[in-house]
């Protein structure tokens, strides 16, 4: 047996036995953050050709971008706050993403998860306590989300109709039906340039961590990734998820109830998307308009699929993508771009890691299956 001396993977292979489960545990955990770096650097260097095309700097861009983003303690606030609805938007597309579906119709469930909650919350407001009406405004919010995100997957089981076309079709008709309601049925007749239901009292807002001008909707999201987490990690039925998303036709044969599985996740992944236009209407807004519709429900795909669909990874890539998203003001004022600007970048971002996707099981170096093998 003949072995090449310049060859990573063979040379781990011949480290002591008793350190290489230590060795595969790393090498398999590893695949994603490299990958995944890859990805961002090559997005960035791609994107620096797009500003020097327009005759900017890229370094001063990227300067504002950090600065915008986390170059203060404000503007980590800023941060988190934007990141708040990016990690219940993200779950929207990683949890179905886990039986193999591509659900990208969540902003549609954001925005009427926001009207449902001032509905609910404004009847309410001034005579139920605080907590009941936030808690309720809460429940309905996500039960319209999950119906609406669980009807794409309901369609897709049932009916063999494309998740990915028709949550991307809701979300136009979620939209249409928002300002309908906006503009008629929940309007305020005092909200003459921009239609809005009535506004929450001040009291009946959600509020902002103690020490911080962050509001609770970042906590919230938090646990909601953890939860996720757990449930795809730590139950059977998500395992099941697991093996269903793996090889459906497998898991029909061993008996799993693959179209509940997907009308399950599909219905709780829109209630965690509901949940963020709720914490929309009570953290930010403070009543339900047209700025419901902000992109959150798109950003959160970025999110998902650079976080490989891992709810605890989710975290991070959110705080980044909001970071990025809070620089756009100081760009568009510092350097005359289009606060449009950032979209281009994510934009970007996506189209690379979709790319890089399929560089995924193709290095040895992350594979210890391939790490012995005689020539």
């Amino acid at each position: 047996m003949t072995i090449e001396a310049n060859d990573p993977a063979v040379a781990i292979a011949e480290k002591p036995a008793s350190l290489r489960p230590v060795l595969e545990w790393i090498a398999r955990r590893a695949e994603p953050v490299v990958i995944g770096l890859a990805a961002i650097l090559i997005g960035l260097a791609l994107f620096s050709l797009f500003i020097l095309a327009v005759g900017k700097s890229p370094a001063t861009l990227f300067q504002l971008m950090y600065t915008g983003g986390f170059g203060s303690w404000f503007s980590v606030q800023n941060s988190l706050s934007r990141a708040a609805p990016l990690l219940l938007t993200a779950l929207c597309v990683a949890l179905p993403a886990r039986l193999g579906l591509v659900i990208i119709g969540g902003e549609g469930a954001v925005v009427l998860g926001g009207v449902a909650a001032a509905a609910m919350g404004l009847p309410l407001a001034g005579t139920a306590p605080v907590f009941l009406t936030l808690i309720l405004m809460a429940i309905a919010a996500m039960a319209v989300g999950g119906i609406w995100i669980g009807l794409a997957g309901f369609l897709r089981h049932y009916r063999g109709v494309n998740e990915t076309i028709s949550s991307l079709l809701l979300s136009y008709i979620a939209i249409a039906l928002m300002n309908q309601f906006v503009e008629g049925l929940l309007r305020d007749p005092a909200s003459l340039n921009k239609p809005s239901t009535r506004p929450l009292p001040a009291e009946y807002m959600l509020g902002n961590i103690p020490g911080m001008d962050v509001h609770w909707g970042l906590i919230i999201g938090i646990l909601a990734c953890v939860v996720s987490w757990i449930v795809i990690e730590a139950t059977s039925y998500g395992f099941a998820a697991r093996i269903a998303g793996g090889n459906v036709r497998a898991a029909q044969i061993q008996g799993l109830p693959v179209g509940k599985l997907i009308a399950g996740f599909t219905t709780l992944a829109g209630s965690f998307a509901g949940l963020a236009g709720m914490i929309e209407v009570a953290a930010v807004q403070g009543s339900a308009n047209a700025s419901l519709a902000a992109g959150y429900g798109y950003t959160g795909i970025l999110v998902a699929f650079l976080a490989r669909h891992n709810p605890l990874a989710i975290i991070p890539v959110a705080i980044l993508l909001g970071g990025i998203d809070a620089s756009g003001g100081l760009i568009q004022r510092r350097m005359g771009l289009p606060d449009a600007t950032v979209l281009v970048l994510q934009g970007t971002l996506f189209i690379v890691i979709l790319f890089c996707e399929t560089l995924y099981g193709r290095f040895k170096i992350f594979n210890p299956d391939l790490w012995k093998r005689s020539l």
